[in-house]
């Protein structure tokens, strides 16, 4: 049964508990290089698919007939590079400890629905020593489609047993933001991956954050009512 006194925050994981998207653009900006494609750059891959699973970043920038074991494959060699790239960098995001432990002080159940595969959702919740945070982690593999379709923040909220209306997502991507509205969630915007006015056009945008260290859990959670 769905739980309708009690709220969740449901976060997207790259860009928003660590600013560690430009470490995938560059992944992916090396990766396509070796395929002949020149003309992309780490700030197209960051506007047009950030938050994308691996497979819809493959069918926009290289092949859209790619299969998925191909596809699979080559975004296994893009992570591997991402890891060894990223390992000494990867970092919380300022004041993420912190509101974490207010929001779960309020009874806020905390959730991820990120566009990252279990090897890399292992690595940065590792590294971040964030594991034990959340009560429900999903990725694309678990659902039909990945951002900016809805299933990954529905598939959370199901498992943390509260109904969409009463989840906030936090994203740094607009296609999660999509994906945010598309799910009947509200949404604050961190602006790691895209300027503040990126984010004008989405009418489900409660607040646009830099970093974490002056965000009230109980703020964010009147505005649950306000709809």
């Amino acid at each position: 049964m769905l739980n309708d006194k009690r709220y969740a925050f449901i976060f997207d994981m790259d860009g928003v508990l660590t600013d560690n998207m430009r470490f995938h653009a560059d992944s992916w900006v090396e990766l396509f290089r070796d395929f002949g494609l020149e003309g992309l750059d780490a700030n197209r891959y960051l506007v047009e698919t950030a938050g994308m699973k691996g497979l819809d970043v493959l069918r926009y920038f290289l092949d859209p007939q790619i299969s998925e074991s191909e596809a699979d494959r080559l975004t296994e060699l893009k992570d591997f590079l991402y890891r060894i790239m990223s390992r000494e960098l990867i970092k919380p995001m300022p004041g993420l400890e912190s509101f974490l432990d207010k929001a779960t002080a309020k009874n806020v159940l905390l959730g991820i629905g990120t566009g990252a595969g279990q090897k890399n959702i292992d690595y940065v919740l590792g590294l971040l020593n964030l594991s034990k945070k959340f009560q429900a982690v999903v990725n694309p593999f678990q659902v039909m489609r990945g951002k900016p379709h809805p299933d990954i923040f529905l598939r959370v909220a199901e498992l943390l047993e509260v109904p969409p209306s009463a989840c906030i997502v936090f994203e740094d991507a607009l296609p999660g933001v999509e994906a945010a509205r598309s799910a009947n969630m509200k949404c604050v915007a961190v602006t790691t991956t895209n300027q503040p006015e990126a984010f004008s056009d989405f009418d489900n945008v409660v607040q646009i954050i830099h970093d974490f260290v002056q965000l009230c859990p109980d703020e964010l959670c009147k505005t649950l009512h306000t709809r």
